[in-house]
């Protein structure tokens, strides 16, 4: 359904992506894992055919460079970042979105009771939760029901009730047919969602595994342990929460999950957002372990 060959992409003196090729198959669920900077939102915007590229990408057979209308119109897209207009209502969204589309309202309707947004259609889009934004993002992304889902980071930036919510919402897309490719840094979303990984380091593919192997291979915990002085826990908290990271307080300082290969992260963005780190500890240990 996706073929990605040998594909290229630097932005001056980066290569955010070298030489990566992998194909994904019809129906399947693919997750890019990788830690920030590892290439995964700049292949989406590879494959969705947004920038400018070396190498070769086709959607079910359709070059995305040449004949890009007609693979683009295979996909349905939900970024990170999710941009509406606020002041506009739910159901004139949809609405607006399904003539874009050149399909029926009535398909806007049944899309909004579908993701569970019945009963919200004269509410403005400002109006909605984070959660329900996700969910409104899911509904225009299916309006022309494409067999392909492209989501970047689907549930970053929600609780954990509207991360789980979305979770089962693109399992049922999952097992209804549809080809899903997502980018996360969540391990557990990972092994929810996705049949298969492909892992990136330094925009290069270095893996690929079934979940269950994905599982097993991340199955030792790295936590850091970070000392900011009280005066300043808060504000780092928020800080690496922000950047994404899996970050929780446990009465000795700031814990923060890291990937095997991304351990100094959180104190760069520490460093970015200029709160000193004091001190720091290391913590390995397997999911059988109770975290000290």
């Amino acid at each position: 359904m996706i073929t990605v060959d040998h594909l290229s992409k630097q932005f001056g003196k980066i290569r955010a992506v070298d030489d990566a090729s992998f194909e994904i198959a019809q129906g399947r669920a693919v997750a890019l894992w990788g830690t920030n900077g590892a290439g995964k939102t700049t292949i989406i915007r590879c494959v969705l055919g947004v920038i400018h590229f070396q190498g070769s990408i086709r959607i079910d057979g359709h070059d995305i460079r040449r004949a890009g209308k007609k693979a683009r119109g295979l996909i349905g897209y939900v970024p990170q970042e999710l941009a509406f207009h606020e002041e506009l209502r739910v159901g004139a969204a949809m609405r607006f979105c399904a003539s874009l589309r050149r399909v029926s309202s009535a398909r806007a309707v049944e899309l909004l009771e579908r993701v569970g947004l019945e009963g919200n259609q004269r509410k403005r889009v400002r109006e909605l939760s984070g959660g329900m934004k996700q969910r409104l993002a899911l509904a225009m992304a299916l309006i022309s029901d494409p067999p392909i889902i492209i989501l970047d980071e689907p549930t970053s930036n929600l609780d954990s009730a509207a991360r789980a919510d979305g979770i089962k919402l693109l399992k049922g897309l999952r097992e209804s047919g549809k080809t899903l490719l997502f980018a996360s840094h969540r391990p557990e979303e990972i092994t929810e969602l996705a049949d298969e990984v492909i892992v990136l380091e330094k925009g290069r593919v270095i893996g690929r595994d079934n979940a269950g192997s994905f599982a097993e291979r991340i199955a030792r915990r790295h936590f850091l342990r970070l000392d900011v002085g009280a005066d300043r826990m808060g504000d780092a908290f928020e800080a690496l929460q922000a950047a994404g990271l899996d970050v929780s307080n446990n009465g000795h300082g700031l814990c923060v999950r890291t990937p095997a290969s991304g351990k100094a992260e959180p104190i760069h963005v520490l460093s970015r957002a200029s709160i000193e780190v004091r001190d720091f500890e290391l913590l390995t240990f397997d999911e059988s372990e109770e975290m000290p």
